[in-house]
């Protein structure tokens, strides 16, 4: 009886070697589909967006990005219009918007990079602005810089409502672009009106549609309009 319960005792070993082989099979398996999860991962380490162009937007993104409201939540977006007179020789008009989602280059630096990267010293660039939002510190610096680097270039910034204004290091910022040649103010309900017209996307095959005010527009331009001559006096 003895014998037979060794052997029954030593039986054991080669299930065990079973196991650690099913294991070891099962292990390499989870590495491999390991991988093949890890993939996908690469693609979304790529930047999250990139800066979109062009002549016309949609009315969707107008309505919400641009409203004057005091409180921009879910407005993560800048919306860029721009008109550019270059007078020279033979004068031209340049038109379009820049949209961003504020998460790397800002549709102001943009700008300065794809639209306009350098301007030539024979030439005068009078350049308008109509933006969602005033620019951060970042983008209001690298406005600051560009102004005072290229004395031809001439710039007027109109935006919805201010970003962060309360900020010190925000207010400080609008000032340096004030003193370098930059003419900043607050939309007025005409200027909605204009982006509507010359920047939005109207309707294929029906007639434009008219401008409606949102509630508030011309309380809500005066707030800001305040706010804006008190950072720059």
């Amino acid at each position: 009886m003895a014998e037979v319960q060794k052997e029954s005792q030593a039986a054991p070993p080669p299930p065990e070697n079973g196991e650690k082989a099913e294991k070891a099979e099962n292990a390499e398996t989870a590495a491999e589909n390991a991988e093949e999860v890890e993939k996908p991962k690469e693609l979304e380490e790529l930047p999250p967006f990139e800066i979109v162009t062009g002549e016309r937007f949609p009315a969707f993104f107008f309505k919400f990005q641009f409203k004057n409201v005091e409180y921009s939540s879910g407005r993560n977006k800048t919306f860029l219009c721009y008109i550019i007179e270059v007078q020279g020789k033979e004068s031209k008009t340049f038109r379009g918007y820049l949209e961003d989602e504020h998460a790397a280059a800002h549709a102001e630096d943009a700008f300065f990079n794809t639209i306009l990267p350098k301007c030539e010293s024979g030439l005068r660039y009078n350049v308008t602005w109509y933006v969602s939002s005033s620019p951060c510190v970042a983008c209001a610096d690298r406005i600051t810089k560009a102004l005072q680097k290229n004395k031809n270039l001439h710039l007027s910034i109109l935006v919805g409502r201010l970003f962060m204004w309360e900020e010190p290091d925000i207010q400080a910022a609008l000032k340096k672009m004030k003193t370098a040649g930059c003419k900043l103010r607050i939309m007025k309900p005409q200027d909605f009106e204009y982006v509507w017209k010359n920047f939005v996307e109207q309707e294929e095959g029906e007639e434009a549609t008219a401008f409606v005010p949102w509630e508030d527009i011309q309380e809500n331009f005066l707030y800001y309009e305040e706010k804006l001559a008190e950072i720059l006096h």
